[in-house]
This record gives structure tokens, sequence and C-alpha cells, in this order.
């Protein structure tokens, strides 16, 4: 790395102040400390010193992600060469899903970044590091077969009105990739629900195996509400349905990163470890989706609700939601109490939508997008009880 850091000191100053490219230094800087920890020192006295800046931040929370990718991507190609009874190895099924997946990552980052870098050039700042986690997001929470060109819009949207609108990394109050995944569920729904989406080459019309569902788990609890009436129609609808295992292990169609809880808790793990995920916000949500789940065990007024607690958490993208995108430090609770509750409120509610709803079997992406907005509402009155019983313990030491 000593020849790549010769190169960065040389061309630097071309870069600054009175430099041939002095209009794009924030670019240059954003690739420099990208690479290497910023020289940069301070001149006031400080509180805190630490080593970890941002960009480190968001690359423990990519490392997190490598799990869900690497399944992902093996997934994709089980799933493909399961649905049209092809028989494959693992490297062929891991290879089919590498080709599947990574244009997306690529045009993910590639249009995000370069939307990034355009607003810093006009703006004059240096480069916000906060995209580096939502360019990995965005793939992962969307079918393989979505065209190349919708994750590029979604993309531009997220970052733009996501974000920027808002001032930028750290100002926004939305998760800017589950925004991204609501213009694509609501702007392009074909591409985003059905039986045909979520398996590679489906919707191509080639032959499948006979017997053999394409939908997802919570696609096929949906259409038992429907059949309800039917006992036999709703039997052979749970037939197709798959294990606890399965669902924890994360072998079933879904979008490209969400299906394995496993892999998810291997994630959870290393943010909790590092500090970076909250454990309040992640525990709650586990306890809010358990506690909903339970009570439609109880009143179990259609098969849905009878669904057992363990699947409905492992199902969808439940693990991958309150793991990875409840935990934003940025659009998420920041008082200790306030993550509890709001965390709470994210499993509660994802569990309540996709069950009493089930033309939004997915109520994890608008359960912590709602949250979100009641993020700011929840530390106000925790402060603000906090304040007050503050005061209160003052007059009673007076």
């Amino acid at each position: 790395m000593k020849f790549l850091e010769k190169f960065v000191e040389k061309n630097r100053p071309n870069f600054q102040s009175g430099g041939k490219f002095e209009k794009w230094y924030p670019v240059w800087d954003g690739l420099e400390t990208f690479l290497f920890v910023p020289d940069h020192v301070t001149h006031n006295g400080v509180h805190v010193r630490d080593a970890v800046d941002l960009k480190r931040t968001m690359n423990t929370v990519i490392q997190a992600l490598l799990p869900c990718l690497l399944f992902g991507m093996w997934n994709v190609g089980y799933q493909h060469f399961t649905a049209f009874g092809i028989e494959s190895t693992f490297i062929e099924q891991f290879i089919y899903g590498l080709t599947k997946v990574l244009p997306m990552v690529i045009v993910s980052y590639a249009v995000g970044l370069g939307v990034e870098f355009a607003f810093c050039v006009i703006k004059k700042h240096q480069i916000e590091e906060g995209f580096l986690v939502s360019g990995m997001l965005i793939p992962l929470i969307c079918p393989v077969d979505v065209p190349l060109w919708m994750i590029a819009v979604s993309t531009i949207f997220a970052v733009v009105i996501g974000k920027e609108v808002f001032g930028g990394t750290g100002m926004n109050i939305l998760n800017p990739a589950l925004t991204s995944r609501a213009l694509l569920f609501f702007g392009y729904p074909l591409f985003m629900s059905g039986n045909k989406v979520w398996i590679s080459e489906a919707a191509r019309g080639y032959n499948e195996v006979d017997g053999f569902s394409g939908e997802t788990q919570l696609g096929l609890w949906a259409q038992t509400v429907k059949a309800k009436a039917d006992p036999e129609l709703v039997d052979s609808i749970l037939s197709k349905t798959y294990s606890t295992m399965d669902l924890f292990l994360g072998m079933v169609p879904g979008s490209v990163g969400e299906t394995s809880a496993l892999a998810c808790i291997i994630g959870a793990f290393l943010l909790i470890a590092t500090g970076i995920g909250s454990w309040k916000i992640m525990s709650s949500a586990l306890v809010g989706g358990a506690l909903m789940a339970s009570i439609f065990n109880v009143a179990g007024a259609n098969p849905f609700m009878e669904v057992p607690v363990l699947d409905q958490l492992f199902a969808g993208g439940f693990m991958f939601g309150i793991v990875y995108m409840a935990t934003d430090p940025v659009s998420g609770a920041q008082t200790e109490v306030g993550k509890i509750l709001y965390g709470f409120f994210i499993g509660l509610f994802a569990i309540m939508i996709r069950v009493f709803n089930p033309a939004y079997p997915e109520g994890v992406m608008l359960s912590i997008l709602f949250m979100n907005v009641m993020a700011p509402l929840i530390d106000h009155y925790v402060v603000a009880g906090n304040i007050k019983d503050r005061l209160a313990r003052l007059k009673t030491t007076h």
C-alpha cells in the first residue's frame, strides 16, 4: 500500500486550494479518506479521542451484511436450479447467483455514489459516507430480477428525496434504503410481488417443476386468508409452505439478502459486539413481534393468525429489517428508553400489518418507515419525562 500512499501524497496538491482540480476536491477527499485514516487534527480541546470515524463505522456495517450477501448469492442460484429441476453443484449455484446479484450491487453503488459526488461538488462539502451502507442494502431488499434501471431510479430517489432534501447524512428522518424499496413497491408492484419475481428467470416463461411454487412463505400464508372458507384449499396451500428450519436457514424464495435469519443473526452479533447496532432495538423488536404473533395465535380467526411465533419471526424480511434498518442511528430513536419503545412497536406493527392486510405481507418495511417518523416524538416525550422527574426530585430535596 506504500505506492498508493505515495501516489495520493503526490497528487493531493492538485485538488487543494489553488490546484488545477480544486473544484473536485470533495471527490478526491472522499476517495483519499476511504483508503486511509484522515490526517486531520483538531485545533480546539476535545473530549472524545477515538480512531473510529464514520467511514470505519459504515465499513463495519458492510462486513455485518456480508453473510446476507454471500448467502443471498447462493440462494438465488439454488432457487433457480431447484425451480427448473436442473441438477447443479454448490459452486454452480453460487456463480449463477453472483452473476445476477453483482450487477445489482454495482448499479446501486455507481448511481448512488455518482449522485453523492455531484451533491458534494455542488454544495462544496466533504463526501458523506452514509451511502456506503445504503448502497449495499438497496439490492439486498429487492427481488433478483428487478430491472437494473429500476434499481438506478430507486437509488436516485433514495439519495435525493430520502436524504439530501433533509440536509444530507445525519439529517434524514426516513431510512434511505427503505425509501427506495417503498418507491419500487408502490411504483412498480408487478416487479415486487407475485410468484414470478422471486425466482430468477421465472417470469420469462420457462417450464418449472410440477408442484413447485415460486411464492414466498408470506405470500402463501396470505392466500390462506382468502381461502379460509375452503379447508381443503387451505390444506393444499399450507402443504407448499416451508418448515421453520428452512425459514431459519433461508433456503426459501424472497428478496436477495432477506431470507436467512441465521445470516442476519451472525450480522447482529457483529453489530452488537462493535457497539454499532443497538441490542435494545433488536431485542425489543423481537419481543414486540413475538407478542403480536402470540395474540394472533390466541385469536385464531384465520390460518394466517395461527402461524407459529417462530415462523412469523423468521419469515420474510422481519429479521433483516430489525437488524440492519431499524437500528439505523440516524432515523431511529436516540434515547435509551426510546430505543426500547421504538423497537417494540416496530416488531408489533410489522406482524400486525402483514396479518391484517395480506396485500402488504412484508409489513416490516411499512412498520420501520412509520416508526422512523415517530422516533423524534418518542425521544421528545422520554426527555420531557426525565426532566419532569428530575424537577420533582429537586423539589423534594429542598
